[in-house]
């Protein structure tokens, strides 16, 4: 008897996936739990395995196609088994519309607003990401066209409505469908008018198109609505790696027994967690008109892939020493590079490190990962003629960089912040 391979849901907040790549074609002999296709999420990329060992009978879902959870998208067996027929969720996307009857009915009269019933509907069929940012944006779902599975609002309608509301004065609410008189004040978090996005034209033989892939398109969604969101400022400071280079040099044959490569990455986390808690607005987010200071110091480390990134997420760093950081570090690094991070690997960071340095960067300014309120970017470390105590001598310096929210974070609040990360690195404390 054959057995339903299904779209698995990777986490509480996550309604749909997306297949990238199937790894096995039809006909193909697979092992129980041997990579069978991969997925795409709102929060991670991960190789699925295989429910069972056998033959890949069929393939119902193609790659680039998004589905819903628990959607039946292949069906392993025997060679040259029939597929069975199950009782779970079809792959074929539901209709978003009752097919015409043989005599059609006298049109309805359009109204400026949709049924609560009919509000409602749209509602639930939208993830709680996108009733997220709806929300965020004062937008009514049920006035989307869902061009998800079975008409289900996805965080890219969400994004391209936001757009052309902003450009074309489309009501972004059903209460706005009449005028209505203008608020007191504007909520600090509202969107911004969005200029109007440029023509591309087509270039005949001189260019090539490629489509995005799934991951690059949720990259691009995500760093759009983070300028939309916040005000970016940025301040950088020059440190001096001398002292950490010494105590790396000196503690790397202890991490080697525990099985750990040290690199500089956890000196940075260390030192900016001394930053954070002199100064915790650098941890904190915006909700509405309220600042939210974050009482843990969870750290995401932004890990560099073939076709992306992804931000993998120490937890609980602030309670770590220096051998912990970078075990976690660096477990959470190679994951993200294999493909076998979970959601809960890149959920709930309050502060995101990502190091520019590593491909020979001078210094970056990184955009904020949004709900946070600041992101610090490491340059590479090089070294140069620097004036101590009135005599030239070499050093390595890093170039830092910190890409800040102006809504709650101010000039000085940042520095000061970076002074403490540079007191922390060229002067520890103990």
């Amino acid at each position: 008897m054959s057995v339903d391979v299904i779209m698995p849901q990777m986490g509480e907040s996550i309604a749909e996936g997306t297949i990238v790549k199937w790894l096995k074609a039809v006909g193909d002999k697979v092992d129980r739990d041997e990579p069978l296709f991969e997925i795409s999420t709102d929060k991670v990329d991960a190789e699925i395995p295989s429910p069972a060992a056998g033959t890949l009978l069929e393939v119902l879902v193609t790659e680039g196609t998004t589905v819903e959870i628990n959607t039946i998208v292949g069906r392993i067996g025997q060679a040259g088994e029939a597929p069975s027929v199950s009782a779970a969720k079809a792959a074929a996307p539901q209709p978003s519309a009752p097919a015409p009857s043989a005599e059609p009915a006298a049109a309805a009269p359009q109204t400026a607003a949709p049924s609560a019933t009919a509000t409602a509907s749209r509602v639930v069929r939208s993830s709680p990401v996108v009733q997220k940012i709806a929300a965020e944006h004062n937008v009514d779902v049920s006035l989307i066209d869902g061009t998800g599975e079975g008409g289900r609002v996805t965080k890219r309608d969400v994004l391209n409505y936001i757009d052309s509301a902003s450009s074309a004065s489309i009501p972004v609410s059903s209460t706005q469908a009449a005028p209505a008189p203008a608020p007191a004040a504007p909520r600090p978090a509202a969107a911004t008018t969005t200029p109007a996005r440029p023509q591309v034209f087509a270039g005949g033989e001189d260019e090539v198109r490629e489509p995005m892939s799934v991951m690059r398109k949720k990259i691009a969604e995500h760093m759009v609505m983070s300028k939309h969101t916040s005000p970016h400022v940025y301040t950088i400071f020059e440190v001096d790696m001398h002292e950490v280079v010494k105590r790396r040099e000196a503690m790397k044959k202890e991490f080697a027994g525990e099985g750990v490569k040290l690199t500089f990455l956890p000196f940075f986390i260390e030192a900016c967690i001394r930053g954070i808690k002199e100064y915790p607005i650098i941890n904190s987010s915006v909700d509405g008109d309220t600042v939210v200071y974050k009482k843990n110091v969870n750290v995401g480390i932004a890990v560099a892939l073939e076709k992306g990134l992804i931000v993998p997420v120490i937890k609980g760093a602030d309670q770590m020493n220096l051998l912990g950081l970078a075990r976690t570090a660096a477990d959470l690094g190679e994951r993200a590079r294999t493909k076998r991070l979970i959601p809960d690997d890149v959920q709930g960071g309050t502060f995101t490190i990502t190091n520019v340095g590593v491909f020979g960067g001078l210094y970056g300014l990184p955009i904020i990962n949004q709900p946070q309120a600041a992101i610090l970017g490491i340059g590479t470390i090089v070294k140069r003629p620097v004036v101590i105590d009135d005599a030239i001598a070499i050093r390595p310096i890093v170039y830092l960089s910190l890409s800040y929210d102006h809504r709650i974070i101010d000039g000085a609040d940042a520095a000061r912040f970076l002074t403490v990360v540079k007191r922390e690195l060229e002067k520890p404390q103990a």
